[in-house]
């Protein structure tokens, strides 16, 4: 068994005690909008295990590996990451209810599917760069996406009548958990900004990389369209913003359909590689 099988193992059972101690706590009646240092420091602890397990999966002197289950591990990894460095600033404690669970899972599946294959070229210094700019944008998008998802399911919630009687099931306590929307809203164009930023990076790095190794600007594969019908998209969402005024159900559309689009570019295609077609 190797290291990163181990630490992406030890890494979901952490984030699966955390998240269960939560539930727990708000099915009991507890509140969980200030979990408090202990709370946060133990969080860390299952984030550099995470982090750990990427490593030893991912890197290596002189290779890069990469899987559809290793993507996702480290698109949800990164995503932590920034809901960490954010509750430093801003009481979003609420919304762990649904990342732990998803961290977990993610983890989880790096754990039980690490199959993938080497990337070629990977002593390239631009190449690997690239490859690090643009996980980086999957991860940013991808929780961008689940804080979309979140969204809407507290719109939902917030126009329900007062005394129907999902407001007393844990799905309601779970969303009256949540910070405010305004809140979640600005938070989520912060992070749709810091997405766009880094993907047009990864775009760009991306078309230096293909020109040292291949002559070409960008690759014509489905990857390439993607990706770039992902990025169109997140544009098209922030001008709306700004010209316009896009928020509530239309951001949330647009922000959903440019998720879909970049997972199609990798998670989804190797997905169907290695684990239908059982090629690499």
């Amino acid at each position: 068994m190797s290291l990163g099988i181990v630490f992406h193992t030890a890494a979901a059972l952490s984030y699966a005690v955390l998240g269960g101690s939560l539930w727990l706590r708000l099915a009991r009646g507890g509140g969980v909008e200030q979990t408090g240092k202990t709370a946060r420091l133990c969080l860390l602890g299952a984030l550099v295990l995470h982090g750990a397990g990427l490593q030893q999966s991912m890197l290596g002197a002189q290779h890069l590996f990469i899987g559809w289950a290793l993507a996702l591990s480290a698109a949800i990894w990164l995503g932590m990451v920034v809901f960490w460095l954010e509750s430093l600033l801003v009481r979003i404690d609420g919304l762990q209810l649904l990342l732990l669970p998803a961290a977990t899972l993610a983890s989880g599946l790096a754990a039980l599917f690490p199959q993938g294959q080497f990337v070629p070229h990977a002593g390239n210094p631009w190449l690997r760069a690239h490859l690090l700019i643009a996980l980086a944008a999957y991860g940013l998008i991808t929780i961008a996406a689940l804080h979309a998802m979140l969204m809407a399911l507290l719109d939902r919630h917030l126009h329900r009548p007062l005394d129907s009687p999902a407001e007393r099931s844990i799905v309601g306590r779970v969303l009256d958990s949540q910070p405010p929307l305004l809140v979640q809203e600005l938070l989520l164009f912060r992070i749709i900004w810091i997405g766009f930023v880094v993907l047009t990076l990864a775009v760009g790095s991306g078309s230096v990389a293909s020109m040292i190794l291949t002559g070409k600007v960008l690759p014509f594969d489905h990857k390439t369209v993607f990706t770039l019908l992902s990025w169109l998209t997140f544009g098209v969402l922030l001008l709306g913003r700004h010209v316009r005024g896009w928020r509530g159900r239309v951001a949330l559309r647009w922000t959903l359909t440019g998720f879909a689009f970049l997972i199609l570019a990798y998670t989804g295609s190797r997905f169907v590689l290695e684990m239908i077609l059982h090629r690499s």
